[in-house]
C-alpha cells in the first residue's frame, strides 16, 4: 500500500518536489501528533559493548515518546564469497518479509534526501497524517539495500553525506528521533 506525505517531503523515486529549506521551523511544534510506533529494521552484527550503552540511552529516552522496536538481521557474509549480489538479495528478502503492506517505509542510504532536525521532526509528524500503522526505518548491510526495499519505500533519507556502518548508523538514527520528538514538544533538548 502507497502512502501519502506532505508536499514537503520527496517521496523515494519521485522529483517532483523540491527538498525543504534549511533553518525552517517544524510546522508541529507545539502540536498535537499522532504517535506512529517506530520499528528500525537493520542488518549488521552485533554491537560493540560501547555502541550498547549509547543505544541503550537514546532508544530508553525515545520509549517516552512512542512505541519503538528494534529488529536485527544478520548479514551473511559467506554469499558474498562468490557475488554480493546474493548477499544483498538474501538481505533484502529477510527485511521485506518484515515490513507489513501498512507501513511507512524511511529507507537511509547515502543517496537518499537530506534533512535537517527540524526537517526529521516534520517527518515525524507527517507520517502521523499518513493512515499509516508503523514507521519503520531501514537501515542496510554492508552492500546497501536490494531493489524491492528501494522499490517499497516510502522516503529514502540520508543520514550524512559520509558513509556509516550500520552501528553508527543506529546511533545516529535513535538519537535523531529522539532529538525529533523533543522538537515536536518544544523542549530544550534541541538548540
Amino acid at each position: 500500500m502507497a502512502v501519502s506525505v506532505s508536499a514537503s517531503f520527496q517521496i523515494f523515486g519521485s522529483d517532483s518536489s523540491p527538498p525543504p529549506s534549511p533553518g525552517k521551523r517544524c510546522k508541529y511544534v507545539g502540536q498535537s501528533v499522532r504517535a506512529l510506533p517506530i520499528r528500525i529494521l537493520w542488518v549488521g552484527k552485533k554491537r560493540s559493548q560501547g555502541a550498547q550503552l549509547v543505544f541503550d540511552e537514546y532508544f530508553e529516552k525515545l520509549k517516552l515518546y512512542c512505541s519503538v522496536n528494534e529488529v536485527q538481521i544478520r548479514s551473511n557474509p559467506k554469499n558474498s564469497r562468490s557475488d554480493w549480489r546474493v548477499q544483498v538479495e538474501d538481505e533484502d528478502k529477510a527485511v521485506m518479509n518484515l515490513i507489513r503492506p501498512n507501513d511507512w517505509v524511511v529507507l537511509l542510504d547515502e543517496r537518499g534526501q537530506d534533512l535537517g532536525s527540524e526537517e526529521m521532526a516534520e517527518l515525524l509528524g507527517d507520517a502521523g497524517n499518513t493512515g499509516a500503522s508503523e514507521l519503520s526505518f531501514c537501515i542496510g548491510g554492508p552492500y546497501g539495500h536490494g531493489q524491492r526495499l528501494r522499490e517499497r519505500a516510502n522516503l529514502c533519507i540520508k543520514l550524512s553525506s559520509m558513509v556509516f556502518n550500520h552501528q553508527i548508523a543506529l546511533l545516529v538514527l535513535v538519537e535523531q528521533l529522539y532529538r525529533s520528538w523533543t522538537i515536536l514538544k518544544g523542549q530544550k533538548y534541541h538548540h
